[in-house]
């Protein structure tokens, strides 16, 4: 994973009304957990926009009264109205010890079966990863070329890495390829039988 840089100051009054405050201010109350102890700290808000608002996952370098710490999201919490991001939980990393992180999956190619009429059905944009922080791709890519009019993408069927581990159920989908009225004939039949079959 790349690392995105925030400067953050620690925070020793806690407390809802303390965190609406910080909020009126455009700053963000975060913790960190996984330490000796938890460390509270709060950065502005726009600090967050590369690693939040981003199509990848990132490592982020926290540095509080010149000390640098080393953490992923658990975490966050947004406002039900207005969409603005109200508060983050980090995990520390650690020397040595595995993180949780959620990983996008984009899928590469032109599906065959969206070529001929088909429509890809993304179900599950992001997969829970368990390893090192160094190891864990920001991405993960699959080429969905090969696939046809009513197949499926299972977490099973996702080989990249073997230096993590994906925690989903192997058996969940993330994309398929539905059938649509601009579809081939010839390849909706072939569909059917490949559905029989199965």
């Amino acid at each position: 994973m790349n690392s995105v840089h925030i400067q953050g100051a620690a925070r020793t009054e806690m407390g809802t009304k303390f965190a609406k405050a910080l909020r009126a201010q455009d700053l963000v109350p975060c913790v960190i957990y996984g330490g000796e102890t938890s460390i509270h700290f709060s950065a502005p808000l726009l600090s967050f926009r590369g690693l939040v608002y981003v199509a990848e996952a990132h490592l982020a370098v926290i540095e509080l009264d010149g000390k640098k710490i080393e953490a992923v999201i658990q975490d966050m919490q947004f406002d039900v109205i207005t969409d603005k991001l109200t508060h983050i939980d980090f995990i520390e990393v650690l020397d040595g010890k595995a993180v949780t992180v959620e990983v996008p999956v984009s899928l590469t190619g032109n599906a065959h079966g969206v070529r001929l009429g088909g429509k890809l059905k993304p179900v599950l944009r992001k997969v829970k990863v368990k390893g090192m922080a160094k190891d864990i791709p920001g991405v993960i890519h699959h080429d969905i070329t090969d696939m046809r009019i009513g197949a499926s993408l299972r977490v099973s069927d996702i080989k990249e890495g073997k230096s993590f581990e994906i925690l989903n159920t192997p058996s969940a989908v993330i994309c398929s390829i539905k059938t649509s009225r601009n579809m081939v004939e010839g390849e909706a039949e072939a569909a059917t039988e490949e559905t029989a079959e199965a």
